[in-house]
């Protein structure tokens, strides 16, 4: 029997979060077996999609401003009917290079509206081929909460007629997506929960700080940065100092608070052994991105998190919010955010009681692995094609 071929479409538009999820289970889904593609497009970020996949790159998009108002290209641009039937036309020819068994969409429809120009002939083009694939959505569990009329209503007619599976990437014990999304019992395509999507275990720290502080792809924590080199330049209590300002923050700002900071205070774009600095860290403050939070629930550590909440955004704050009603978590908002509001905050953190212990599924990746093969199968024998006789072929396609 041949190897299930999934194509998995993301896009990032302003920090890394969906494609450092979205490669974690392309990982996990090769080592399953499956053959991916993985296309991308957002501006590249070095190390992502990561080895093993085919990587198919769209001509980049970008969100022009935090409230994720319009698309600009890679020079600051907004993109105009052309880029978008490029982008569009290109899509649709990697759909049909691949031949895919499974098409996973990350986020859409419950998010990245502003693809429809192209997601909406890829999936017109997934219901018109002859084997049709599976079609999975890749969904975390806390949504940007809607406030426009019609939009949730929107979001449940494309999944009731296009979508076979929901991959919810949550556990029910913390979240689930009826929370934050209220029509989910109208939706008909199948819901599960593939556990949250976290990094395999970390070894121990090979640098040891006291304070180390994160701001995801870079381009939405230039005030946790600024506040961070102010912190840190006027601190008085000898706590050694990390900031991870992400590889979206323009060269000239971190040029700047480079030149700005004290000695006590380290400062790197990006860290491949992020995840392992919080094994040896005191604290870490970050924002309360989805990928974030997987990384310090993984390492146990205490964690002081400033929700991203600009542009209406609540996703973020929802997730804070739980995270301190569980004892997993201390939050300090953006609009409390100074450098001293910080010291007191982080000061708060580490006095306090230390993290509860908990039992969330952190395996995610690796369940939606053996979820999509186990759908698949299913699927495939639910809409009379046969598994076996549809996937009869060899190995080498004979």
């Amino acid at each position: 029997m041949k190897r299930l071929r999934v194509f998995f479409y993301v896009q990032h538009l302003l920090g890394i979060g969906h494609l450092a999820r979205a490669s974690r289970i392309a990982a996990a889904l090769v080592d399953d077996g499956f053959d991916v593609t993985v296309v991308t497009g957002g501006a590249p970020i070095a190390g992502f999609p990561g080895p093993g996949v085919i990587s198919v790159t769209l001509p980049p998009v970008t969100s022009g401003d935090e409230g994720f108002s319009g698309l600009v290209d890679l020079q600051d641009k907004a993109i105009d009917d052309d880029f978008k039937k490029w982008r569009s036309e290109t899509l649709l020819q990697a759909f049909r290079d691949c031949r895919p068994d499974i098409v996973i969409v990350e986020a859409f429809p419950f998010g990245r509206r502003q693809m429809r120009f192209e997601l909406l002939p890829l999936i017109e083009a997934i219901d018109a081929a002859s084997p049709r694939p599976l079609l999975a959505t890749s969904v975390r569990d806390i949504l940007q909460e809607r406030v426009k009329p019609g939009r949730t209503e929107e979001t449940v007619d494309l999944l009731n007629r296009h979508f076979d599976l929901v991959m919810v990437h949550g556990d029910t014990a913390f979240a689930t997506i009826d929370k934050t999304f209220p029509m989910a019992g109208a939706i008909r395509a199948e819901v599960t929960y593939t556990g949250l999507v976290a990094a395999p275990p970390s070894p121990a720290a090979s640098e040891l700080y006291d304070v180390v502080v994160s701001v995801g792809g870079g381009a939405a924590g230039k005030s946790l940065v600024r506040s961070t080199v102010a912190a840190a330049r006027n601190a008085t209590n000898g706590w050694k100092w990390c900031l991870l300002t992400g590889p979206n923050l323009p060269k000239d700002e971190f040029d700047a608070i480079v030149r700005d900071a004290s000695p006590d205070l380290a400062i790197f774009r990006f860290r491949e052994d992020f995840a392992s600095l919080l094994t040896g860290a005191r604290v870490s403050v970050s924002q309360a991105g989805y990928n974030t939070v997987c990384d310090v629930l993984r390492a146990g550590c205490r964690s002081l998190l400033v929700p991203f909440a600009a542009g209406g955004e609540t996703e973020q704050t929802v997730r804070a919010l739980m995270l301190e009603e569980l004892g997993l978590a201390t939050v300090l908002t953006e609009k409390d955010l100074t450098p001293e509001g910080l010291v007191r905050a982080i000061e708060q953190t580490l006095t306090g009681p230390t993290p509860s212990a908990h039992r969330l599924d952190l395996e995610g990746a690796r369940h939606s692995a053996q979820i999509l093969r186990e759908r698949y199968r299913t699927w495939s024998l639910k809409m009379g094609s046969g598994f076996g006789k549809q996937h009869a072929q060899t190995d080498d396609g004979s």
